[in-house]
């Protein structure tokens, strides 16, 4: 066997153990619940930018991107920007990889890929930071609601033509929001793509953690993606050239991190 094939095949073998080992899974959630009461999501930044987000999905999103090596990546939910940073950085990558293998110049000024963000509230200064850094060429950021159905047709529109696209859900986290989140921009993830939904962990923290929230167990994004897909099960859901949508929760990227904020939230389009 080649070299490459054999790791790759000892990686898969450690990450099919990884996901049979429950108490190593248990630790980990343990892990997860005791570094939150210090906002350890805080701590890092992408490119001088916070992202507050785990590093472990970090790295997962950046094995996503250059897989699936995606000409539109949209995000709901903006904050502080890292993540759109993040994007652009890693989509910058690819435009030069691509120059690199036609052996033309890439041009700045005129990125092949970008990355479109949603936010209800995209406040000045993060603003400022996000419009003066040097990934900015590659950023177009929609102000309102991500399912208000004006915000909901412009990203349709911006995301006409693109193959493949990349949706990120990090904004209202209750059910009915995310819910009407992935019936509208579910069907723009092209098939092979994913649809990440961030902070499913929710509905694994205990019964009031998140008071003064207007989220908790039983109204969160895992339930909503639970809900989304027995949904798409009975085939109430259609892509947008109107074939059925199909997507299916990838648990080996959950099984590799072991600690992520989107259990059952990696979903790949089929």
């Amino acid at each position: 066997m080649d070299p490459h094939e054999k790791f790759s095949a000892d990686v898969a073998s450690n990450i099919a153990k990884l996901g049979q080992d429950h108490d190593l899974q248990a630790l980990s959630r343990i892990w997860s619940l005791q570094s939150a009461a210090y906002n350890y999501t805080y701590n890092f930044s992408w490119l001088g930018v916070p992202i507050i987000q785990l590093p472990p999905d970090v790295l997962a999103m950046q094995e996503l991107i250059w897989r699936i090596k995606p000409t539109l990546i949209i995000e709901t939910g903006i904050a502080w920007g890292g993540s759109l940073i993040m994007s652009a950085s890693m989509l910058t990558l690819l435009d030069y990889c691509d120059a690199l293998a036609d052996g033309r110049s890439l041009d700045p000024a005129r990125p092949r890929r970008r990355v479109l963000g949603v936010d209800i509230d995209l406040r000045p200064h993060n603003r400022a930071v996000i419009e003066a850094h040097p990934m900015a060429s590659r950023i177009e950021m929609i102000e309102g609601s991500s399912i208000a159905p004006s915000v909901v047709a412009s990203v349709r529109e911006r995301a006409r033509g693109a193959d493949p696209v990349l949706v990120v859900l990090d904004s209202n986290h209750t059910h009915e929001h995310v819910l009407a989140e992935l019936h509208a921009y579910g069907p723009l993830v092209t098939p092979g793509s994913y649809c990440v939904v961030f902070d499913t962990l929710i509905e694994d923290r205990p019964p009031g953690y998140f008071a003064g929230r207007p989220w908790g167990k039983g109204n969160n994004p895992k339930t909503a993606v639970w809900e989304f897909l027995r949904q798409l099960e009975t085939g109430s859901s259609n892509a947008g050239n109107g074939a059925p949508l199909r997507f299916e929760i990838d648990k080996t990227i959950e099984h590799k991190l072991l600690i992520t904020v989107a259990p059952d939230g990696y979903l790949k389009r089929v």
